[in-house]
């Protein structure tokens, strides 16, 4: 019996043909912004915490607290000092501190200008390797940054690509910031976008081409027990609060984890996909608004042929299960396709952010918890609107529907 009344529906909806398709225009609408907005929004997530990956669970940064857009410190009104590195270093469970210099500057190599990162590596043998380790930097041409190097840096895969119109190879002469520094290394492509453009240069040479006196833009603290990460970074900021002579909340330093870091990310990421799912929705409520128009209007006109149907025994049960068949199925197909044009536009959207981001890993993963969800949702929105007309077309008199 349900399979002739889902056979009977399908028959009305392919009978009203396109007006079929525009009344599920809405949800198509809605099914492939929620699927391709939340889609992306997961790949987008996963991608900026792969950033994140090469950080170690020992290993916490102190950053100056910035007052615009620019590398960490960069901005800041007040610096990290050698001082500060000095109260860092006498803290109970702070096994090393490394500084760091994060800066931009401009590069032109065959008549070509260009401005990209430039990170400070240590005037030291143990430190270079940790930096190395911990960053997950992989030489494919040429050597790494050794303590005696003068003049010299390594750059990261993104200069291979040629936008100096000019291939850069090992022992290609570079002017930075007026200065020249000999190509001695290049890196292996990496996840992280940021590393893919970097340039790595002693420090010496960093504060000499940009004239840093006192001054660190960064500091990574090599803890002694993981476990007490967040005790230490605690530690670490009230002691410095207190050196600085600052009150709670209003200081011009900060003192991250990676877990921290990731924590950010991941909470805004997650309003951000929240946000564009409740605008997606919205589609989806004008779709279903669309399908019960649509099942009113076929009420009006099958007036009589409901009363020929209630004439000849047909139950107001059985007109109503219609009525619903048919505008759930309007959901369920509404739903699939939208489902399926949803995945299309993600996939494209990622592959063009990809290519456009360099190495960033903007990779979309079928998600089919999310899938299954949007379809049902989708048929659900379908089913209600579909209950007041089926309920107004199981309740008419056969004698008047015939009538009509």
């Amino acid at each position: 019996m349900l399979s002739d009344y889902i056979l009977l529906a399908f028959k009305n909806l392919k009978k009203r043909g396109i007006r079929s398709w525009l009344t599920m225009l809405g949800i198509f609408i809605g099914i492939a912004a929620v699927v391709s907005l939340i889609s992306l929004g997961n790949a987008l997530q996963q991608a900026i915490t792969g950033q994140f990956g090469s950080l170690d669970p020992n290993k916490l940064i102190i950053t100056n607290t910035g007052t615009g857009f620019g590398p960490p410190g960069s901005t800041a009104v007040r610096k990290l000092t050698d001082h500060d590195l000095e109260v860092i270093k006498s803290i109970s469970g702070v096994e090393y501190t490394i500084p760091r210099l994060i800066r931009m500057v401009e590069v032109n190599y065959n008549k070509v200008s260009k401005f990209r990162y430039v990170g400070s590596m240590p005037p030291n043998k143990d430190q270079l390797q940790v930096i190395g380790d911990s960053l997950n930097l992989k030489i494919i041409s040429g050597r790494a940054l050794e303590v005696s190097d003068k003049n010299k840096v390594v750059l990261g895969n993104g200069f291979l690509k040629k936008e100096f119109d000019k291939e850069i190879r090992v022992g290609t002469k570079l002017n930075i910031q007026g200065k020249n520094f000999e190509v001695i290394g290049i890196l292996e492509k990496s996840s992280s976008f940021i590393f893919n453009d970097i340039i790595l240069i002693p420090e010496s040479d960093v504060k000499d081409i940009l004239n840093i006196g006192n001054e660190i833009d960064a500091i990574v603290v090599q803890v002694d027990n993981k476990d007490k990460i967040q005790e230490i970074a605690s530690e670490i900021e009230q002691k410095l609060r207190r050196d600085r002579k600052e009150k709670a909340g209003e200081e011009d330093f900060s003192v991250q984890t990676p877990v921290q870091a990731v924590s950010s990310i991941n909470t805004i990421l997650n309003i951000i996909n929240l946000i564009v799912s409740g605008i997606a929705f919205i589609s989806l409520l004008v779709g279903g608004i669309g399908i019960a128009n649509t099942m009113f209007t076929s009420v009006l006109e099958r007036t009589r042929e409901i009363g020929i149907m209630k004439a000849i025994g047909a139950k107001n049960s059985s007109i109503l299960t219609i009525f619903l068949i048919e505008s759930g199925l309007l959901g369920l197909v509404g739903g699939i396709v939208g489902a399926i044009i949803g995945l299309s536009l993600a996939y494209l959207a990622s592959s063009i952010a990809s290519s456009a981001l360099g190495g960033l890993d903007f990779k979309v993963v079928v998600s089919f918890p999310l899938l299954i969800a949007a379809i049902s949702f989708s048929l659900v929105i379908g089913v209600i609107s579909g209950v007041f007309p089926a309920y107004q077309a199981s309740k008419l008199s056969p004698v008047e529907a015939l009538r009509k």
